[in-house]
């Protein structure tokens, strides 16, 4: 199952994932009925979630709404943290996860617009280094897993940054790694170099440590927040979640 999905991952296009892995996963689901794990998002209980990733992680995919670790995780910052579910705000998300989109659609205070320039999920096809919105247009932004591939994650930032609103906030995950500086070279476009490199085929920097300072020089204010560290150890295992994981939530600059 980890070769296979591993494969499946590291060859299948993106958008063909998309449209095909709610049905496929649903029917691996049959074989993990338990409740020792829950996914908070969709409630569904399982023996244990999926393997997932080209290093495949256990315990990690929900088969039931497509939830990682890290999905889990931002969901449950959202319910404790944040008014994200009771305010009137208009949200942006940029290349949205299947497990969100329909459960923030169904949300009555939301204005709820989803953005990607390949992605069959998203309803606004949009290049995110010019964002076709005017300023001060957003109270929240949510982008994951995309800075490493974009060409220039600060020029994407100081969009964020300037079509959030004067109090406007987001959340903006990337895989980011223990070396102290993030590497880059723009001069690599071999595919298989630039897995070797950056982990990935189509990922043009692998990010370090100074993840959160980077972004900053777009204007964004970036906090390095530890909320799954505050979680009990039981909530962490029944909801598999990652014990490192650093979430990092913006705020807009002056």
């Amino acid at each position: 199952m980890k070769t296979l999905i591993s494969f499946v991952i590291r060859y299948i296009p993106r958008p063909i994932l998309q449209t095909v892995s709610p049905l496929a996963m649903k029917m691996l689901s049959i074989f993990n009925q338990g409740n020792e794990v829950e996914c908070p998002i969709c409630g569904s209980q399982f023996k244990k979630f999926l393997p997932y990733g080209r290093v495949a992680r256990e315990n990690a995919l929900c088969p039931s709404c497509l939830a990682l670790e890290r999905h889990r995780l931002m969901w449950l910052f959202l319910k404790e943290k944040t008014d994200f579910f009771k305010e009137k705000l208009k949200v942006l998300h940029v290349a949205p996860e299947h497990c969100f989109i329909d459960r923030f659609e169904a949300l009555g205070n939301l204005e709820y617009i989803t953005a990607d320039i390949e992605s069959p999920l998203a309803k606004v096809k949009m290049d995110v280094h010019s964002i076709p919105f005017a300023d001060n247009s957003f109270d929240v932004i949510f982008c994951n897993h995309v800075l490493e591939h974009v060409e220039d994650d600060i020029k994407v930032c100081s969009e964020f940054n300037r079509v959030l609103k004067h109090n406007g906030w987001g959340i903006l995950q990337s895989p980011v790694y223990s070396h102290e500086k993030t590497l880059e070279d723009k001069n690599i476009t071999d595919p298989a170099e630039r897995e070797r490199l950056f982990g990935q085929r189509d990922h043009v920097r692998k990010f370090g440590k100074d993840y959160a300072s980077r972004l900053r020089k777009s204007g964004l204010q970036i906090e390095e927040n530890q909320f799954v560290k505050n979680l009990s150890d039981e909530k962490t295992a029944r909801f598999a979640l990652a014990k490192d994981e650093t979430l990092f939530v913006c705020r807009k600059g002056l």
